[in-house]
């Protein structure tokens, strides 16, 4: 399969974190997708299959150490093309970067159910153990359910310097077992053994879409829920990038994006800085694409315009790798540099 078709692939299926009702709808197979991708790394990256951790590494090239990122897909599972993209375009940026699986490849769970998080916990020992990288300059970089994992991993590590999280939630959810149809009475994730509480889903609405069931979160009278399902980002310590779409159809990416920013300033968590485009989707976030490239004309299939999903990207990854490269430096950088680099957008001509 050719890179173009297989970016709009992964990119369509990293979508797919949905709960009850609309399962069914959003399928694999009801958009003519093929299974979960386990990609090769290719020339420029190395197999990772030890210490219980899958995945493809990515070394940057030149004289090192160089700062590492713990990288993460989302509900699309395995190591899939539009991921793969993403790690590739961080690497020539002077990062090395470990693209791990979490489920759907060997020695994976086969859902994205009850995923541990001390498999993150080994990825970043792994990473910040080789050679090439500066295990003082570690980050997490994810998107979508990936965004859910690298904030609850960040609450777990108080060395790491930063943290992107694309189209995040503020809360954990249940996971996701398409041998089910989608549905799962599971949390994404465990700690210790244990669930990690999970926020329970709203009604389908028909008229509003797959959004509907992610309303429980904005819901006054779900406040007490909310605040047992919270990622509490007062732990962490790293600076924190949220990318979201004011027109996202998928979850309330911004709203919840809010929530993290509001919660670190209420009690005491990090510097989180949110960038908000307001014509953009759940495609917002990842490196810019092309207008020739075919999956372009898809960019506003999950919310805002296709302009505006491109000139978000267009804009966005720039500031977010301006972001990593500030935050991972070994020398400090203050606050009034990382406002410089991540002022927060509401539009994009």
């Amino acid at each position: 399969m050719k890179w173009k078709s297989g970016l709009a692939i992964a990119a369509v299926v990293a979508a797919l974190v949905g709960g009850a009702a609309m399962f069914k709808l959003l399928a694999p197979e009801n958009y003519g997708l093929p299974q979960i991708e386990v990609l090769d790394p290719g020339p420029t990256g190395v197999r990772l299959e030890e210490a219980g951790l899958f995945g493809n590494y990515y070394p940057a090239t030149g004289d090192g150490p160089h700062p590492g990122i713990l990288l993460l897909g989302g509900s699309e599972g395995g190591l899939g093309r539009g991921v793969k993209h993403m790690a590739l375009a961080l690497q020539r940026d002077g990062f090395s970067v470990l693209q791990l699986a979490y489920f759907g490849a060997p020695g994976t769970p086969d859902s994205l159910e009850r995923i541990p998080l001390e498999l993150f916990d080994r990825g970043l020992a792994w990473l910040g153990g080789q050679p090439d990288v500066d295990a003082q300059r570690l980050a997490l970089v994810g998107g979508s359910k990936g965004a859910e994992a690298v904030l609850l991993v960040a609450t777990r590590h108080p060395e790491l310097r930063a943290v992107v999280a694309g189209m995040p939630t503020s809360v954990a959810w249940n996971g996701i077992n398409w041998r089910r149809g989608g549905q799962s009475n599971s949390s994404s994730w465990t700690s210790g053994g244990e669930d990690v509480p999970t926020m329970p889903y709203s009604s389908w609405n028909q008229a509003e879409g797959v959004i509907s069931v992610y309303r429980s979160v904005e819901d006054p009278d779900q406040s007490a829920a909310a605040e047992r399902a919270a990622i509490p980002i007062e732990r962490a310590r790293a600076a924190t990038m949220l990318v979201c779409g004011e027109a996202e159809t998928m979850w309330p990416a911004c709203p919840m994006s809010r929530a993290v920013a509001a919660r670190a300033a209420d009690r005491g968590g990090p510097n989180v800085h949110v960038l908000a485009y307001a014509d953009a989707g759940h495609l917002v976030f990842g490196p810019p694409i092309s207008r020739d490239e075919p999956f372009y004309q898809r960019l506003d299939m999950l919310g805002g315009t296709v302009e505006g999903n491109a000139a978000a990207r267009a804009d966005g990854w720039p500031r977010i790798v301006a972001f990593l490269r500030e935050t991972t430096t070994p020398s400090h950088v203050t606050s009034a540099q990382l406002n410089g680099i991540v002022e927060p957008i509401r539009s994009v001509p």
